[in-house]
């Protein structure tokens, strides 16, 4: 009995000295590592979980040190990518060999489905193929000018309100509301009213931000899918949330069906509407195209988190950044006063006799103002233009962008990454890197945009807000076209200040948005009150 116990201490302190020197050897192999501190089985889990609320500026730091950071984690390994040339290899170069990926579309399964965002291969191209004969239509961008204006002279109506009584206001969720309505408008054809004075309780976009919050964590969670078999803890709120997605979703695609079917009835010649969701519903009539309503409602939300969630978090960020930098908020007025003035000469409008007739008319000048904004005009608003895309290279809608792995392949920096691992390219720590903007790459600068006044693009591969390669943006422009009408119309008539004490910082979720919103006040400017 002696032995067997003497024999069993002996072998546990034999495989704890064990363990301990293989931990101890593989710390050891780490101090010299430009990345996170990794453990065995754990890989860097415990850091990352310990920095997830604040993980876009701890990959700030790391890449800051080293353009490319390797971080393995218990079930695969990511590799974080901030140099040009790499970003150009994974979207551009080797394309086919970084596609969204199995693990990724796990991930968002649940909220995107297989929309254009979260597929690959023949199904991405064919909704690629179709959404780009969308987005180029003149009807559809004509049919957004209209839209986008109407929804924003309806948020410059609520701060209006808000100035009377100098009522404090949360403009992240206004604006919410405001690309919310817009795009249920320019993709589906149908008023949900949200942007309205009482600010009616919306399950939609509660739901949606939830569902969006979660998926996101299932990223760092090695146990989300043992939680979702089980239905418990946050999968259980996900699966909820998912319900009302849905159910919101299935009944406008259901209306829509409706609505054509009852059009046709009466007038058959009438063509279909411009809105997004009416194009694929009249091309799902086509037996050879397979879709069906939940594939349509795939295309649904992923228009929605593209339409709604990545414009209005920019727009939150730039009416901050432009509240917050005295000299970008004076030089943007003053273009937009020009603009207006020059652009009332070539109308034949004397605003100095109307402003006489109508001294009290804040809204007829604001509505007058915005008739002069059109999709041609807003165009040469290059100072705006200017602030939107530098707040665009330090606060990208989407942070972060991870790739699948298909085959082993070296970047051109010389790193090697395994088949079945993730790259991720980082916009959030791209746009803060000295090596891509400078010493003063931390610095909110617009005039960076500009040579002799006009805008000047910079390489996709560098400034990433809108990716690059073949899964570039199709809605640039759309979304330009909406943060411009916007910002000029508010930025025209209005300015910011925000709360004392306010936080501002952002939430961890697949898009940028803050986590405490953005409290402010809103006043008349001087010369308009």
């Amino acid at each position: 009995m002696m032995d067997t116990e003497g024999n069993l201490s002996t072998f546990i302190i034999t495989l704890s000295i064990m363990l301990f020197s293989w931990i101890f050897i593989h710390r050891l192999k780490q101090r010299n590592s430009k990345g996170p501190k990794t453990w065995p089985f754990l890989g860097a889990a415990i850091e990352q979980l310990v920095n997830y609320d604040r993980m876009h500026d701890w990959m700030v730091e790391y890449l800051s040190q080293s353009r490319t950071v390797v971080v393995p984690m218990p079930f695969t390994t990511y590799t974080y990518i901030a140099d040009p040339a790499n970003v150009e290899h994974v979207l551009r170069t080797n394309f086919s060999n970084y596609p969204k990926g199995e693990v990724y579309h796990s991930y968002m399964e649940v909220l995107l489905g297989d929309g254009i965002f979260n597929a690959d291969g023949e199904l991405w191209r064919k909704q690629r193929k179709t959404a780009s004969f969308e987005f180029a239509s003149k009807n559809l961008r004509d049919f957004s000018t209209v839209v986008f204006r109407e929804y924003s002279l309806k948020l410059f109506d609520i701060l209006c309100h808000a100035s009377y009584s100098n009522q404090e206001i949360d403009m992240q969720e206004l604006l919410m509301r405001m690309t919310l309505d817009s795009i249920c408008k320019v993709g589906f054809g149908v008023e949900i009213g949200t942007l309205v004075p009482d600010l009616p309780d919306n399950q939609f976009a509660k739901a949606f931000d939830m569902a969006n919050t979660i998926v996101t964590l299932r990223f760092i969670d090695p146990l989300w899918k043992v939680k979702k078999f089980f239905n418990v803890g946050s999968e259980a709120v996900l699966d909820q949330s998912i319900k009302t997605i849905d159910d919101f979703t299935f009944s406008v695609i259901k209306r829509r069906k409706a609505e054509i079917e009852e059009t046709e009835g009466i007038n058959k010649d009438e063509k279909v509407k411009h809105d997004i969701l009416s194009r694929f519903i009249e091309l799902s009539r086509d037996p050879q195209s397979n879709m069906t309503d939940k594939s349509l409602r795939d295309v649904v939300l992923n228009f929605v988190i593209a339409g709604r969630d990545t414009t209005a978090t920019t727009l939150a960020w730039a009416i901050y950044m432009i509240m917050t930098h005295k000299d970008v908020a004076d030089k943007l007025y003053s273009e937009l006063k020009r603009f207006e003035e020059d652009r009332a000469e070539e109308e034949g409008i004397s605003l100095i006799k109307y402003h006489k007739e109508n001294p009290e008319s804040f809204n007829q000048k604001a509505m007058q103002f915005a008739g002069l904004l059109g999709y041609d005009s807003i165009g040469k608003l290059y100072y705006l233009h200017a602030v939107i895309t530098e707040t665009l290279r330090l606060y990208p809608a989407v942070p972060q962008d991870p790739k699948g792995i298909i085959q082993d392949d070296v970047l051109p920096d010389g790193t090697k990454v395994k088949a079945g691992g993730m790259v991720t390219y980082v916009p959030y720590a791209m746009g803060r890197m000295e090596y891509n903007w400078g010493p003063d790459a931390a610095s909110f600068d617009p005039e960076r945009w500009l040579k002799d006044g006009i805008f000047q693009n910079s390489s996709p591969f560098k400034f990433t807000a809108f990716q690059a390669g073949p899964r570039i943006c199709l809605g640039k422009d759309s979304a330009y076209l909406q943060m411009k009408m916007a910002l000029a119309i508010l930025c025209r008539f209005y300015e910011f200040k925000l709360l004392p004490g306010h936080l501002v910082a952002y939430r961890m979720m697949t898009i940028l948005s803050m986590a405490h919103g953005l409290k402010l006040t809103v006043s008349r400017r001087q010369q308009d009150s």
